[in-house]
């Protein structure tokens, strides 16, 4: 094996292959980078662009990008653009809590052993207590206890906790800033654990950090992250991507040998990335894994049998759609297998006659749900409540009690009456939703559990049916299902509308 293109003196990519991030009125990056050089941090210059964009604000002080990715080849330096953020945000901007989860608690605890060295190199020692450091007047506390590895200011109790990440971590904190480092093993369920925490913050921050993911059967958020930054149009998301064209099946249009890709795709090119160390990383592995964990070049993704395409689903996206009221709407209903999460969806018709789906509830267990569906039925009275049979019999004592009916007549069922599906109307509820994303016949008010479901399904057959089924065991597609179920519903007994008298009412949605 040598080189195909010469020695020369390559140098590294001052830009990224992909690069998209709303626009901004200024920057805090100058006053993170003066911060993180007085702990004898020095950023490279695409180090220093990654943290002018993390730390861009709009016009009102906001954070002009609420999630930020960095996609970029390993042992390039990614975890100082986070230890720089971390640092500004725990000592100069007042952040309360810090997440930094990874998926391995040993990489958590090479984080936590990196900023530590920083805040020991900024401050002072108190006394004889090595976990007591004071910087600018301001007592720090090092938690070094296994499981609790962090920091606190003692002026203003503001944290950085550590973790690694599992299907519960990160519940309990309202994080000011969360930091998702490999995220290539970042899944959809850590996520519903996650992303709550910043739910009521004033100015929250997430940060995804990775190589690419390991195969297309996996890194469903990572997917999702580039199917919306390829879509373009999201005015609150920046993304970076260092790696090469291309995809880990066709790796035969791909120059494996060419240093041009190599120093395009490390930006530490000529830093800490040597040539010298690319040549014997190019013969010790195996071509897949040179171009993934070298070179960044993701993997195909899996389209599984049937997928909702994640760009097109994107592009039904609309913050603002509204159903009408004349319209009517109804409600779908799915509680999760093994009955641990449960969502609520509802459809309607817009002005301009599109379809109108928006997630009304998603929540953990299933004690909620019932009293839920009796307030949206006081506040929406919906022409139908569906939801498949299993999840039927689960909550049939409950929804009797609740005043909730199967029709007596299955061919001329009343308005607000449960609509409870065969596995041929679950064909059907799927079948709808594959082909109005084709067509683009609805829109969506966009919901992260919602994004996460439609990532992470594919379908199955059965005969002549189809039916929704998880990529894998941490997804959750109750709230596609739900979806799927309330456009069945909406499209199965639109007649009953032509035969009610609806009083409009403002929508609670």
């Amino acid at each position: 094996m040598s080189p195909t293109s010469p020695r020369g003196s390559l140098t590294a990519s001052a830009k990224p292959r992909v690069e998209v991030h709303p626009p901004y009125a200024y920057t805090l990056g100058q006053e993170a980078d003066d911060l993180a050089r007085k702990a004898g941090l020095v950023a490279d210059p695409w180090q220093r662009d990654a943290i002018d964009l993390l730390l861009a604000c709009r016009a009102d002080g906001k954070w002009a990008c609420f999630e930020y990715a960095e996609l970029v080849a390993r042992q390039n330096g990614k975890g100082a653009i986070l230890e720089i953020r971390v640092l500004i945000g725990f000592l100069v901007l007042g952040e309360e809590t810090i997440l930094w989860s990874a998926h391995e608690y040993k990489t958590s605890m090479e984080a936590f052993r990196r900023v530590r060295r920083l805040i020991k190199r900024l401050g002072t020692q108190v006394g004889n207590n090595e976990n007591l450091y004071e910087i600018d007047g301001v007592r720090i506390k090092i938690s070094n206890t296994n499981g609790e590895e962090g920091f606190e200011r003692l002026d203003t109790e503001a944290r950085i906790k550590f973790v690694a990440r599992s299907k519960g971590s990160g519940r309990g904190f309202s994080g000011d800033l969360v930091i998702i480092d490999e995220a290539f093993a970042y899944t959809l369920i850590q996520q519903d654990a996650l992303m709550p925490t910043m739910r009521a913050r004033p100015n929250p921050q997430i940060i995804y950090t990775s190589s690419p993911p390991l195969d297309g059967e996996s890194g469903d958020v990572l997917f999702m992250l580039r199917a919306r930054a390829e879509a373009g149009g999201d005015d609150s998301l920046g993304y970076r991507d260092w790696g090469a064209a291309g995809d880990l099946d066709h790796l035969d249009q791909v120059d494996l040998d060419d240093r041009r890709i190599w120093a395009a795709t490390n930006p530490s090119w000529g830093i800490r990335v040597t040539p010298e160390a690319m040549v014997r990383d190019r013969r010790g592995m195996s071509p897949k894994g040179f171009a993934r964990e070298i070179l960044g070049i993701w993997p195909k993704r899996s389209q599984g049998n049937i997928v909702i395409d994640p760009q097109k689903w994107a592009a039904m996206a609309d913050e603002a759609s509204r159903r009408t009221a004349e319209g009517g709407v109804a409600i779908g209903v799915d509680v999760s297998p093994l009955r641990d999460y449960a969502a609520v969806c509802v459809y309607g018709v817009r002005g301009d006659g599109l379809g109108h789906v928006q997630a009304a509830d998603y929540r953990s267990g299933t004690k909620w749900l019932v009293p839920r569906l009796v307030e949206l039925r006081e506040a929406l009275e919906p022409i139908a409540l569906a939801m498949g049979r299993g999840t039927h019999a689960f909550l049939e004592t409950a929804l009797k009690e609740a005043g909730f009916q199967v029709p007596e007549d299955k061919d001329a069922p009343e308005a607000g009456d449960l609509a409870v599906t065969s596995a041929v109307d679950m064909a059907a509820a799927a079948g709808q939703v594959l082909e109005g994303v084709r067509e683009q016949a609805f829109r969506y008010v966009p919901d992260q559990y919602l994004d996460a479901a439609v990532a992470g399904a594919k379908t199955k057959q059965s005969g002549d049916t189809i039916a929704w089924t998880p990529h894998g065991p941490d997804v959750d597609i109750s709230p596609l299902v739900a979806m799927s179920l309330a456009r069945w519903a909406y499209v199965a007994r639109s007649f009953l509308l032509a035969e009610r008298q609806y009083d409009p009412l403002d929508s609670i949605f």
